[in-house]
């Protein structure tokens, strides 16, 4: 999930106080109107005196955000890479388990120092693991075993599916032990979740 922010909104003859969001692909508001603006749909966007101004297809929005509107224009017109937002460096050892994206793949190839695929390998930096349902949840225990004390064990997820959920996804990780610490939107249609292992037991 993204950045909250409680502000005021205008789109056209509307003006409401609500909550906007930053997700990874668009800007959500939600008050006595609601908008989801996707990034792909936005004609232009500018920071002007502390409000965050948008326009697209279906008109103009503005929010008062103060400080943070000029983050939210850099942030939405210069937005992360999935590799930049999941934070994998050149040299590291990479696992990935049930994951077939080819780009990903291939991007992980171009970028990690060392890719196991289908296999956890020892004292990974990074291990991401594909869950499609709650079966492969149970696989992090032992995934976990194979981390760097202070590597990161990602659970890729759909969106928005009642077989598999982010609470099925959190509760599994912390029955393993670890610790969720990250959450960001790895594709249009699926989650990355991060868990490391607590410090108390590194």
């Amino acid at each position: 999930m993204g950045k909250e922010l409680t502000c005021t909104a205008r789109s056209g003859k509307l003006e409401s106080e609500g909550k906007a969001l930053l997700e990874t692909n668009e800007v959500i508001f939600r008050g006595d109107f609601r908008l989801k603006i996707p990034f792909r749909e936005m004609k232009s966007v500018k920071a002007v005196d502390g409000e965050l101004h948008i326009e697209f297809p279906e008109g103009k929005a503005a929010f008062v955000l103060g400080p943070q509107a000029e983050k939210w224009a850099h942030k939405i017109l210069r937005p992360k890479s999935v590799m930049e937002k999941l934070g994998v460096k050149k040299n590291q050892t990479v696992s990935v388990i049930g994951m077939t994206d080819r780009d990903f793949l291939e991007d992980l190839k171009r970028r990690a120092g060392k890719l196991s695929t289908g296999k956890a390998a020892r004292d990974s930096d990074a291990i991401f693991l594909g869950a499609e349902s709650r079966n492969q949840l149970s696989k992090i225990k032992a995934l976990g075993k194979s981390l760097k004390k202070e590597g990161g064990l990602w659970i890729v997820y759909p969106k928005g599916q009642k077989h598999i959920t982010e609470a099925d996804v959190l509760a599994a990780g912390r029955k393993a032990g670890l610790k969720d610490v990250k959450v960001v939107g790895f594709s249009a249609t699926h989650t990355a979740l991060k868990f490391v292992i607590p410090l108390s037991d590194r």
